[in-house]
């Protein structure tokens, strides 16, 4: 059974890896006896991924980056396009810092509007790559420590979530969640 050529990889001019037979002998498709290369230094087939969804993964990736250097080639394309990223970037950054003391995804808006920023701007790249590398260091400390670690950890952020809601609560819409927590169990 040989896979179909998908549209992109046809306008592309690839096509998708078919069964492997000859001197590596039938293993599947796309997949040498040797191993897969790069394929597993990345960790890929990890999360039932084949090498066939790898492989479009990365054919969608060259296409966009084929088609970003298009635009770019032309003077007024790149200008319109750094136009487009700052004010795509901006926006998703403003909606993040608004959500930032509420509970919800406000660093992670943030930091996909620094993703955004990046394909255009390399201090952006920087402060991404740097972000990037901080969060995986604390991910690692905190996942390399005991339970009850964890826990107070936990604790303490979620402490801090409850806080800053309620201050804005309280600033915000003049709403003192606490006193009326606190008259509630008095009158009950």
């Amino acid at each position: 059974m040989v896979a179909e050529q998908s549209s992109m990889e046809a306008a592309v001019g690839r096509r998708s890896p078919g069964p492997v037979t000859g001197k590596t002998g039938k293993r599947g498709y796309g997949v040498p006896e040797k191993g897969r290369g790069h394929d597993r230094l990345r960790g890929h087939g990890a999360n039932g991924t084949t090498g066939v969804q790898v492989a479009e993964r990365r054919v969608r990736w060259r296409r966009l980056r084929t088609t970003l250097e298009l635009v770019r080639a032309n003077p007024t394309g790149r200008i319109a396009l750094k136009v487009f990223v700052a004010v795509a970037g901006a926006l998703v950054v403003a909606i993040g810092a608004v959500l930032i003391p509420l509970p919800g995804p406000g660093w992670l808006l943030v930091i996909a509007g620094l993703g955004i920023w990046a394909v255009e701007f390399h201090w952006a790249r920087r402060l991404l790559n740097f972000t990037r590398r901080h969060v995986q260091g604390w991910t690692r400390w905190v996942t390399s420590r005991s339970w009850p670690v964890r826990l107070v950890l936990g604790s303490v952020g979620l402490l801090f979530v409850c806080s800053i809601v309620w201050l804005s609560l309280k600033v915000g819409l003049g709403i003192d969640v606490v006193a009326r927590l606190l008259h509630y169990l008095a009158t009950n």
